[in-house]
């Protein structure tokens, strides 16, 4: 490097900036027009905008960089760049739009929470009016199922999202609504009609409702349970239909409840079905009933992440699920589903929050960015951003502290929809 160079000391002038340099700048976000306040600059049109930002300085990364500052001449004053007006600037435009997104985003991350808080009460109250008031609690049930079904069974695409850590000890809770309204959703991937989706999340509701007629110690056992507990546990699909019948839900829902942990490969219980003896809808919760215990077990230490867990499902248990049901099951909650922590190809760090059904690979990125307040984190649509991709998941536990502790990943997994980003002017 030559010693015209102020590189070395990590700073250039923006007179210096060539493409193919890497750069951090020193602005809130919302000062500067770019999506990330720190990359590689690709074409004249950024030097020209960074430029006219008017800075003294800018930071440089040699090591991320595919090419050396431009030499200045040893006479040259280091004085910044007059500041332009960049209001009509397509890149600020851009930018404006971006936050236009971005706050559309929150504000439908917000009702979803809302939502998800109000289903997860319904939940709740389901499970503690299920032998005392049984026609209330099935009636509950219906409601809340009908209310996702008028949301869900639209011709808008379904953003699944992920939602806040909730209250310790009401994880059954959030079991059952995962499984329910991820089941739909599936179902309608399928291109299920719609009563059969509104049978099946009856079925999902209440797919463990067998296991209140076993003991607590052992299903909230966090150590390998012995042969005698392992098999009264299994009893809980059984018993699980009893009470179902008692709360006078369709065949349909029986079936679901009856076999959610059957296998296509006949490994599964307690029948050990396969072939068309498998019902069809069973066979879509017993993929998602699957993926949240693995998300989501007793024992949160042998917890997976989302990616890890449906990688698992996908490589190494693919026999036990229906082919065409796995299949678009990954196809909707993508590659990387929400919750996974995610380097994306600029270095970037961030949280998957939320994936699109129809546009999979395509998922928003809650982004690490030390200068931005974590309550007011940016959000990035991959969809809008082409020269960006995912390059890899990392567990939580890689994580450093800081970035730990802004993107603050979920010790629980919960999920919760907007089935109306289309018409929220969502792209």
């Amino acid at each position: 490097m030559s010693k015209n160079s102020p590189s070395t000391s990590g700073h250039v002038t923006p007179a210096q900036l060539c493409i193919g340099m890497h750069v951090q700048l020193d602005l809130p976000w919302t000062d500067h027009p770019f999506t990330f306040s720190s990359f590689k600059i690709k074409n004249l049109e950024q030097i020209v905008t960074l430029q006219a930002l008017g800075l003294e300085k800018i930071a440089y990364n040699p090591a991320k960089s595919d090419s050396e500052p431009l030499k200045m001449p040893p006479d040259f004053a280091s004085a910044a760049l007059p500041a332009k007006a960049l209001e009509d600037d397509p890149l600020y435009l851009a930018k404006r739009a971006r936050i236009e997104r971005l706050l559309t985003q929150q504000a439908r991350v917000a009702a979803s929470e809302r939502e998800f808080v109000s289903s997860a009460r319904a939940v709740k109250s389901i499970n503690q009016n299920l032998f005392a008031r049984p026609e209330q609690a099935r009636q509950e049930a219906e409601g809340l199922v009908q209310s996702m079904a008028d949301s869900m069974l639209t011709e808008s695409d379904i953003a699944i999202n992920l939602m806040k850590d909730q209250m310790a000890g009401e994880d059954v809770y959030f079991h059952s609504l995962n499984v329910t309204l991820l089941s739909m959703m599936l179902a309608k991937e399928l291109k299920a009609p719609a009563e059969a989706i509104r049978v099946m999340g009856m079925g999902a509701m209440f797919h463990d409702v067998g296991k209140l007629d076993i003991p607590d110690r052992i299903v909230r056992k966090t150590e390998a349970l012995s042969k005698p507990e392992l098999s009264l546990l299994q009893q809980h699909c059984a018993y699980g239909v009893e009470t179902g019948r008692k709360l006078g839900l369709p065949s349909g829902a029986l079936l679901v409840i009856a076999q959610h942990h059957e296998h296509v490969d006949g490994s599964g219980y307690p029948k050990g079905l396969s072939g068309a003896d498998f019902n069809l809808l069973a066979r879509i919760v017993a993929i998602v009933n699957t993926y949240d215990n693995l998300c989501n077990p007793v024992k949160l230490s042998a917890a997976l992440t989302p990616h890890q867990a449906l990688s698992l499902m996908y490589a190494q248990q693919r026999a036990k699920f229906d082919a065409a049901a796995l299949t678009a099951f990954v196809r909707c909650m993508g590659i990387y589903p929400p919750g996974t922590i995610v380097v994306l190809s600029n270095d970037s760090v961030g949280m998957v929050v939320s994936v699109n059904s129809a546009k999979p690979l395509k998922p928003t990125v809650l982004i690490y960015d030390p200068q931005v307040p974590r309550e007011r984190a940016i959000l990035v649509e991959l969809e809008t951003e082409p020269e960006v991709s995912i390059s890899r998941a990392l567990k939580p536990d890689q994580l450093p502290q800081p970035i730990y502790d802004y993107l603050s990943p979920r010790r629980r997994v919960t999920y919760y929809f907007d089935a109306d980003s289309k018409r929220s002017g969502a792209p």
